[in-house]
């Protein structure tokens, strides 16, 4: 039997569908030609804060929206097969990334695998037992500071050895209390094409 979940994700896929139209005649290369790697967390909406429509661009979403090498593949993959020649790295306020480090991750992994709790202060398990120390292997690319952690991001995408130098790539990041997206200047600037 579906959950309550899968009922209305196929319902409203259904009423999608039906007025689906001419967008199946979308190109596959994004028709505005920019690519935005940005934050998995779901106040975000690149369309809505980026003014885009189907088929206008390309959105990579990770935890933290941080150019891990996965990212990184499909910021190439973006631009080498598909034609994006800007990228924009869009972090944001308030992100849970900025909740906790690698050591507290892997330790409420390492004790228990269901969802945790957050008081405003502290991580902790509801139950104990059952976990599993993988956790403490993994790079879980946490944020101690936004603007640091978009020029890191920005620096690294730039330096990266298959990326052409001639990719603008900006850096910003998105107010949650007020929908803006601000420049972190200095990203920016070490993301300048050459």
């Amino acid at each position: 039997m579906a959950s309550q979940i899968v009922n209305e994700v196929v319902t409203a896929n259904n009423a999608y569908a039906a007025n689906f139209g001419s967008k199946s005649e979308l190109a596959l290369p994004p028709a505005r030609g920019f690519a935005i790697l940005t934050c998995m967390d779901a106040r975000l909406d690149p369309a809505k804060y980026a003014g885009l429509s189907e088929g206008d661009a390309h959105v990579i979403r990770n935890a933290g929206g941080r150019a891990s090498d996965d990212a990184i593949r499909s910021l190439i993959i973006s631009h080498k097969l598909l034609g994006t020649n800007e990228w924009f790295v869009i972090h944001h306020t308030n992100c849970g990334m900025e909740l906790f480090c690698d050591e507290i991750m892997s330790d409420l992994l390492d004790d228990n695998l269901a969802t945790a709790s957050f008081d405003g202060e502290n991580w902790s398990n509801p139950q104990h037992g059952g976990g599993c120390s993988a956790g403490h292997f993994i790079k879980w690319h946490t944020i101690e500071n936004q603007e640091e952690s978009v020029a890191q991001d920005v620096a690294r995408i730039r330096s990266h050895p298959l990326v052409p130098k001639n990719i603008p790539i900006y850096g910003y990041i998105y107010d949650v209390k007020t929908g803006k997206i601000n420049e972190v200047a200095e990203a920016t600037k070490l993301g300048k094409a050459a």
